[in-house]
């Protein structure tokens, strides 16, 4: 069983920056595929950046592709997501997401995981 807790979610103004966690537990953290999703009320969830097991590939959404970074904790079962020029579209709901996985391909499809955090609010005022 995997638990994922995130963290790092809270109240900006537009442009500014926030950097959100995801914490895991488990003893195979270095076989987790990761990735974090939003919703956005009275919107399907979307995926936003996901990273490969060993961190060597990632991948974004159009709609965050450069302006977001995701990375994989060195020394901590961890992931993060930093969020550059924050804009009102992306408030939302931000959650974790893993698999455990023994390949190196990157997981973008929400289905495609099997556990989930509780989410950590991201709300951007205009």
């Amino acid at each position: 069983q995997v638990q994922l807790v995130e963290s790092g979610g809270g109240l900006v103004q537009t442009g500014d920056s926030l950097r959100l966690s995801c914490a895991a537990s488990g003893r195979l953290f270095s076989s987790y595929a990761m990735g974090w999703f939003r919703q956005a009320p009275g919107k399907g969830r979307e995926f936003v950046a996901a990273i490969n097991r060993s961190g060597g590939s990632t991948s974004y959404a159009d709609s965050v592709k450069g302006r977001f970074t995701i990375s994989r904790g060195t020394a901590k079962n961890a992931v993060y997501l930093r969020m550059n020029s924050l804009k009102p579209e992306d408030t939302a709901i931000y959650y974790c997401a893993a698999k455990v996985f023994y390949g190196q391909v990157v997981i973008t499809a929400a289905p495609g995981y099997d556990y989930w955090g509780q989410g950590t609010q991201v709300t951007v005022s205009s």
